[in-house]
Parts: C-alpha cells; structure tokens; sequence
C-alpha cells in the first residue's frame, strides 16, 4: 500500500523534467525562457573593447615611430645656434674726463648789516638785479641815529661860536698888552688857553659828530662791489642785527663758475686752461669753459679732488643748478662693439669669439666707455677676432654656432 503511493505520482502533480549544467543537473521548468546568462554578454564587450583599444595603441605607436624617423631624417645643422659676429676693428676715441657738479658764483659775497643794526624800512632791489659798487639795497629805520646826529651838529656849532668868541677876546686882550696897567701877562695866557680849549672842543664835537653820522651811513645797506644780486632774505620790518644771517648774497662781477668732485685717478690728466664742454638739464647745447683750477689735495674719505671750470656769463647759467662736464685729455684708437655683445657675469664683462673652427670662446674684456655706435673696449680684445654680437646670452664657453651673414659687416 505504501510502495505504491510513492511510486506512483499524483494525479494532480505535473510530471517533473530536469536540464544539466556543466554535470549538475537542475529541473527544465527552472530553466525554461534563459537564453544566455548576463555575465557571459558583459565579458564579451569587455573583450570587444580591449581589442579595439589594442588596435588604437598599435596604430599611435606605428604613427610616432614614422615621425621619429622622419625627424632623424632632418638636416643636423638645424640644431646648431646661428648667431651674428664680426670683427670690429679699431676706432679713433676721445679719451674724456667725465664729472658732475654745481654752477656757482665765483665771488659768492653775503651782504649784511654793520654797525649797531635795526628795523629794515626799505628793501630797493630783488634776487636777479644787477647792481653797481656803492648802490643802495636796502635802508634801516634811521630815527635815533639822526636824532643824534641832529644833537651832534647843534654842539658842533655852538663850540665852534665859542671858540671864535675866545679867539676875539684874546686878540683884544693881546693888543692891549703892551699898555702900561691895562693887563697882566697872566690874563693875556688865560684867553690864549680859552682859545686852545675852545678849539679842542671843536675837534671833539666834530669827531662825534663824525662817528654819529658814520652809524646813520650804515643804516643804508649798499653794495660792495658791481654784480648780480643771487639771493635776498630782508623784509620790511624785520630787525636786523650785526652777526646775523646775510640780508644779500651778492656774485661779485657776475662771473659764474662749474665746482666738481673728480676721482682721484683723473687728476693727473686735467691741467690749468684745458677746454671743457658744460651740459645743464634741459639745454642740448654745451658752455664753453675753461680748467682754472684743479685741486692740490685729495679728500682722504671719498678719495675725489675738487676742480673748478670758469665759465662765461650766460642767462641760464644760474647758481644752484646742476651741471654735467667733460674734458677731452687726449684720443685712443679702441675696439667698439655693439652693446649686446657685450655680457656680464657679476663684476665680470666678457664677450664670446668665434674661432677658425667655428666654436665660442669666452672672453674677459675692459669697458673704457661708451660712444653712440656702442661700447668702447679698453683690454681682451683688439679687434681683429669675430665677435658675437646677437645671441651671446645663449651660447656656452666651446659651444659650436653658425654664423649668419651680419648687415653692414666689413
């Protein structure tokens, strides 16, 4: 009864069919609609795609190695520098001596007051004028002085009656002299020493006098001297006293001069009477000068020498401004070279040369000065080599350059 019921299937079950899967076995209604599994498409593009990207990698590469080759293939000369040189030969130049300094008034003369000062009433002339020996530039408050002045002249005159009272009174007493009983001899001697005194006190009155109008003189202040006036610090009722500041600053004569400082290495060349060509800002064309003084010490801190240029009067030469000279002391005949061949490493100029063999070699040169064609070479070089003139900050001390053909080149 029981082998039966397990041997024989329901009759309301469905019959059960079973698929196998790599030896595994699995009922067909659980695989039944599966065509193939999502993992298995997944791993196929992946693959696809890798392939593709293989090609692409293969094609980049096949492309680079082609242009390498074809750059291998370019001419090797490219790679070398091309620069510009030439030999530049020797020029004439005008050794000079190059200083700076000041316009100055040779005779720098300050003007102030003498005597015993006062309040300023009258200022008569401006910074600018020219102005004559003796002229009146300005007047001090005179009314003590010639209050004083005043009192001294009505002395002067009442000794100066008196004295020629005395001088009448001893007359008459000396002309009665001789008569018997009329004077004695010792009243004639008193109005003979009325009179001395008389006149004595004259004398005195008269050099007080003098002195007072001496200090009335001085309240006018003048010029010493012919010249221009430079500069001008009174003011009307300001107090001016002996001692103080200048109320005038006169250039005596006009005459103007250029004070310089010099190196001490260019003394020696400068001698009395050498022409010098004077530049002011703002003034193209030079003053004329002359060397009239070149100093006989050398500052020891600074070690500059001062020299001094006469100059001729001009309107624009004015004291105070700044001023550029040069001396020309003799010629040289030196290298120049255009100032970008010419190349600094610190305290070191130096400029490349091209040998025979076409490579650069470093070369340690002097700098003497500078012209409008370029730099003037004192030492290292002397102007037959070939000098690199463009392109010299990019080469190497023994690099092998090309020369490219130099506009104007000897």
């Amino acid at each position: 009864m029981n082998d039966d019921a397990t041997s024989r299937p329901d009759s309301g079950d469905a019959p059960h069919s079973t698929h196998s899967f790599g030896g595994d076995s699995y009922p067909a209604a659980a695989t039944a609609g599966i065509e193939t599994p999502f993992w298995r498409r997944t791993q196929v593009i992946g693959i696809a795609v890798v392939g593709v990207l293989a090609v692409v990698i293969a094609l980049v590469i096949v492309m680079h190695v082609r242009a390498a080759n074809l750059a291998n293939a370019v001419d090797p000369n490219d790679a070398i520098p091309l620069v510009t040189a030439r030999a530049p030969g020797r020029s004439t130049i005008a050794s000079l001596v190059t200083f700076t300094g000041g316009i100055v008034a040779r005779y720098d003369q300050p003007i102030g007051v003498e005597g015993d000062g006062g309040r300023v009433s009258e200022v008569l002339v401006e910074s600018g004028d020219r102005v004559s020996r003796g002229q009146v530039l300005a007047r001090l408050d005179t009314a003590v002085v010639s209050a004083q002045v005043a009192n001294l002249r009505a002395s002067v005159e009442q000794m100066r009656a008196e004295a020629v009272l005395a001088e009448a009174d001893y007359r008459r007493a000396a002309a009665v002299a001789d008569s018997v009983g009329a004077l004695s001899k010792e009243e004639v001697d008193k109005r003979h020493s009325v009179v001395a005194t008389s006149a004595a006190r004259v004398k005195s009155a008269d050099a007080q006098l003098a002195e007072a109008e001496a200090r009335q003189g001085r309240t006018s202040i003048r010029a010493p001297a012919d010249g221009i006036v430079l500069t001008r610090t009174a003011e009307v009722g300001q107090t001016a006293m002996p001692g103080g500041a200048a109320l005038f600053r006169l250039a005596r004569g006009g005459e103007v001069e250029m004070r310089a400082q010099v190196a001490e290495r260019d003394l020696p060349r400068l001698k009395l009477g050498q022409d010098a060509d004077v530049y002011l800002t703002g003034i193209a064309t030079p003053f004329q000068g002359k060397v009239r003084l070149v100093s006989a010490v050398i500052d020891p801190q600074t070690r500059l020498g001062e020299m001094r240029i006469a100059l001729e009067q001009r309107p624009d030469l004015r004291p105070g401004a700044f001023a550029r000279g040069e001396v020309k002391v003799g010629s040289e005949v030196l290298p120049i070279v255009p100032q970008t061949a010419v190349l600094s490493d610190g305290p070191t100029n130096f400029v490349y040369v091209v040998g025979t063999d076409g490579h650069v070699t470093r070369r340690a040169v002097k700098v003497s000065g500078t012209q409008p064609q370029g730099i003037v070479i004192g030492e290292g070089i002397d102007g037959t080599e070939r000098i690199v003139s463009s392109a010299g900050a990019f080469l190497h001390d023994g690099e092998l350059v090309r020369l490219a053909e130099a506009k104007g080149s000897p």
